[in-house]
């Protein structure tokens, strides 16, 4: 990736390299959390309200991925730039990272981590000289604020695509449930719920609402705190009626016939130990983040009692979220696998410094060939649903996952709530896949 010269590029620089001297618990909150705080970044071409096109976009190669690059020089895409903002996460969390700063510790085995308590684990800059630096920052992510304490999806549209053609072969409707059960900062009970025997951190719970062949399907993943534990993941196939438990291969497969697998949710659905984490650098590209109410193209397929409509889609088959993008600052990680028979060689993740999340991936097959290209839209949560507003949680509010090599894509409108009431404990257990029927 070249490197890209303009103003807030130079002004992190000078940063960097004052913090990697003498770095204040301020400094280091404020490059971690607010990397904006002295000024949005600027670039000759790439301003708000610009249309990058086929024609045009070689003078926006230096703040697009690669992936991206290609898929608007081919032709099948047109991003519409809006102008960056502060996704401010909840001071609450803040508050939590600044306690535990130097703190936190690295095991000696990837996968262990010593003396971490709440909040983002290495909120330091990560430093190129350092050869778990990449592993620092996958951490982050783990312990990130994504979806929060409790959150849910509900509903959540997926759609098959022929991305040569558009033809949509199916539409599933599933309810989407997360929790987590330690290292809470926000949602009561705080800072766990207990009892918590197995010592879990977080649960998810999906179920399929339509069509009719894969009604009542559920999927309950359970992660523990203990990264180097196999998570547990459990389907329930309801013309079966039954519950089994997932070989760990399984989540590696493609989920009910679509482009993604399950380690790929939210970005990376996996454990810290079950990949090599490499710190590439750090950037600014342009990223699907933007404010919900103010897009100009929702969808009005769906209807919602509420009156919510959901993100839009187009470009080449209808694979791509019809949003703005912001010019922001991002972590590049490379993710390899630690298994050899996993299905990919890598992924090249583009990690918001703000936010922690992984809402750009790029992955490549075991030949070593860009094989799908996955966006996540992250929309404000104070320009979403009225639930939202003030959570300080990045909304996903659309996905794209493009298989460039099958021409194929999955594509992903979402609903999403910050709430612990729609999200007891109880939801989260294999009893309940049992009786949800």
């Amino acid at each position: 990736m070249k490197k890209t010269v303009f103003k807030l590029s130079v002004v992190a620089a000078v940063v960097s390299s004052a913090l990697a001297f003498a770095a204040t618990p301020d400094e280091i909150i404020d490059s971690s959390f607010y990397p904006y705080k002295k000024g949005f970044p600027s670039h000759p071409f790439v301003k708000p309200g610009v249309v990058i096109n086929k024609a045009n976009v070689d003078s926006a190669k230096d703040v697009l991925d690669p992936a991206m690059y290609q898929v608007i020089k081919n032709g099948d895409y047109e991003i519409t730039v809006g102008a960056t903002t502060s996704f401010d996460l909840h001071k609450s969390y803040v508050d939590a990272t600044r306690a535990g700063i130097g703190k936190v510790k690295l095991g000696e085995k990837n996968g262990q981590i010593i003396g971490y308590v709440a909040g983002r684990a290495f909120p330091e800059d990560p430093d190129a000289k350092d050869p778990r630096a990449g592993e620092k920052l996958a951490w982050n992510y783990k312990y990130g604020i994504n979806w929060g304490d409790a959150a849910s999806i509900e509903p959540f549209y997926w759609k098959y695509r022929k991305s040569e053609t558009g033809k949509i072969e199916t539409t599933n409707k599933f309810g989407f449930h997360f929790l987590n059960y330690k290292h809470r900062v926000v949602l009561a009970p705080l800072p766990e719920i207990t009892p918590n025997p197995s010592n879990l951190f977080r649960s998810i719970y999906m179920k399929v609402f339509e069509p009719l062949d894969i009604k009542d399907t559920q999927l309950l993943i359970q992660r523990y705190d203990d990264d180097l534990k196999q998570d547990d993941a459990n389907l329930y196939l309801g013309f079966q009626r039954r519950v089994r438990r997932l070989a760990t291969g399984q989540i590696t497969d493609s989920f009910l016939g679509s482009d993604l697998m399950i380690e790929d949710f939210e970005g990376y659905n996996g454990r810290v130990t079950d990949m090599h984490w490499s710190y590439k650098g750090t950037t600014m590209i342009l990223m699907a983040y933007y404010n919900h109410n103010e897009q100009k193209q929702l969808s009005t397929e769906f209807k919602e009692k509420d009156g919510y409509q959901y993100v839009e889609f187009g470009g080449k088959g209808g694979c791509y979220p019809l949003v703005t993008w912001q010019l922001r600052k991002v972590h590049v990680l490379e993710s390899t696998p630690t298994d050899p028979n996993h299905p990919i060689s890598k992924r090249i993740q583009y990690m918001d410094t703000q936010a922690a999340t992984l809402s750009r991936t790029l992955i490549y097959d075991r030949k070593g060939e860009l094989w799908k290209n996955f966006i996540i839209g992250k929309s404000h949560p104070d320009h979403h649903l009225p639930i939202n507003k003030g959570s300080g949680i990045s909304i996903d509010d659309a996905f794209s996952m493009v298989d460039l090599q099958s021409k194929h894509c999955t594509t992903g409108q979402f609903r999403g709530m910050v709430s612990q009431e729609q999200n007891p404990p109880s939801l989260f257990t294999v009893q309940n896949m049992r009786g949800a029927n």
